[in-house]
């Protein structure tokens, strides 16, 4: 009998042992909690960084846009009309979408050589069709990102090469710069960088400052419902990030943006604020290693 209470025992300390993990605790496997980093959504061979601080799983909607320009054949400096219709996989309308900083969807154009950059705001139609009339300045090849959220999915991002007729100033690639600080509308921005590596988490600081004073600028008013918006692309046009702020209550002087580039290569960045009640875009080329 005391051997059957001896083997009871042992048995008993060995599956307690069994149950603890080796930070002490009993249960579960331990590991690190969420930090509310932003979740990227991949679209089209692209990547989204829409705000994704936490919160409830969507379930990713398939999507498709579809593009329709009038004329077909747009042409530098007229007029040109472009409507884009969000359909689901099986060819029907989405009908309702999410606000998304203050927009259903945000239009964003690029020249092939990230010369020309703009950010518009098409306005919503119905039957999934979002219309808006614009110009562009130049002939030759622009790309067109469309960004909106379907009710009850994730953010999502596609696109769109379109041609343009007209005279075609001289392309010129993009350039790395050395240092990261331009006047802008009378005020001097500097960006920094840190650890800027392909494939990890990094942290864009924009200082803001009155360019003549060097009185750094604090009352940086919101821009579509956050203190700036960033837009980063590859020389090529191919990865895309749309990066919302860390802080989007902040007024300046600093304003911080967190994201992740894809690839080694050579990236643009436009950042966007607003003082004054005017929108000012300051634009950076790096060099990702």
């Amino acid at each position: 009998m005391k051997k059957w209470i001896v083997t009871l025992a042992v048995l008993s300390l060995v599956l307690a042992g069994c149950g603890a993990n080796k930070n002490g605790g009993t249960g579960g496997a331990a590991g690190h909690e969420g930090h509310g980093q932003h979740q990227e959504t991949p679209a089209a061979g692209q990547k989204d960084e829409h705000a994704g601080h936490g919160g409830e799983a969507k379930t990713e909607l398939s999507t498709k846009a579809v593009w329709k320009m009038n004329p077909a054949q747009p042409q530098a400096g007229q007029d040109t009309s472009v409507s884009i219709q969000i359909q689901d996989d099986k060819g029907q309308p989405v009908e309702k979408f999410d606000l998304n900083h203050e927009k259903q969807l945000h239009l964003i154009a690029v020249s092939k050589d990230l010369s020309y950059f703009d950010h518009i705001h098409p306005e919503y139609k119905g039957k999934g069709v979002f219309e808006i009339t614009t110009k562009l300045p130049a002939g030759g090849a622009y790309k067109l990102f469309a960004d909106y959220v379907p009710t009850g999915s994730t953010a999502t991002t596609k696109s769109e090469w379109i041609q343009v007729g007209g005279g075609a100033p001289a392309a010129k690639a993009p350039e790395p710069e050395s240092k990261l600080t331009k006047v802008v509308d009378g005020k001097e921005i500097s960006l920094q960088i840190d650890g800027l590596a392909a494939g990890k988490e990094v942290m864009l600081t924009y200082h803001l400052s009155d360019a003549a004073t060097k009185k750094p600028i604090e009352n940086l008013e919101p821009y579509l419902g956050a203190v700036g918006h960033v837009v980063i692309l590859d020389e090529a046009a191919e990865q895309y990030l749309h990066v919302h702020p860390m802080d989007e209550k902040a007024k300046g002087p600093e304003a911080q943006f967190m994201t992740t580039f894809p690839k080694s290569g050579i990236y643009k960045i436009w950042g966007q604020f607003q003082q004054g009640g005017k929108t000012f875009i300051v634009p950076f080329v790096v060099k990702v290693p």
